[in-house]
């Protein structure tokens, strides 16, 4: 592979990194929203407020580190979106605390995988979060493992 090769395909990373980043920030207030409803059989006014505040936060605070660990180089990435948009799973739940839900019953491996997922809302995939984020965060995927393997050839 040609240093011009590889120069695109860092590019094409990038590009796929931003929307993907960009894609979770606007998705996270809904995602909250919804976790919230999810789990309650009505919204007072201030619980929906309470969940639209949580998701703003959660869009600037998550949205901002998934931002940061995708605009890192690709060497540089310690973990992935996917496990920092997990963590946006306190935003609902701590709204769900406050409103008195009740929590869920869960399996083994998500009590000892996500323990403080009271509320079983940790998302599997990107798709979870919101069905356009599924392609942006497969297409991510696939740019990083072909950078990544042919710096380290």
């Amino acid at each position: 592979m040609t240093d011009r090769e590889l120069r695109a395909g860092e590019q094409q990373l990038a590009e796929c990194a931003r929307e993907l980043s960009e894609g979770i920030t606007q998705a996270l207030p809904g995602w909250v929203m919804s976790a919230v409803e999810s789990r309650l059989l009505a919204m007072s006014p201030g619980v929906r407020e309470a969940a639209e505040a949580a998701g703003a936060a959660a869009a600037a605070e998550i949205g901002g580190e998934v931002a940061r660990l995708l605009a890192a180089d690709v060497d540089d990435q310690r973990e992935n979106p996917l496990a920092v948009l997990r963590r946006a799973v306190r935003y609902p739940t701590e709204v769900l605390i406050a409103a008195g839900a009740v929590p869920v019953e869960r399996d083994d491996f998500a009590i000892n995988r996500f323990p403080d997922d009271i509320y079983d809302l940790t998302p599997a995939s990107f798709g979870d979060v919101h069905p356009d984020l599924q392609t942006p965060g497969l297409t991510w995927g696939a740019a990083k493992a072909f950078v990544h393997r042919r710096r380290h050839r």
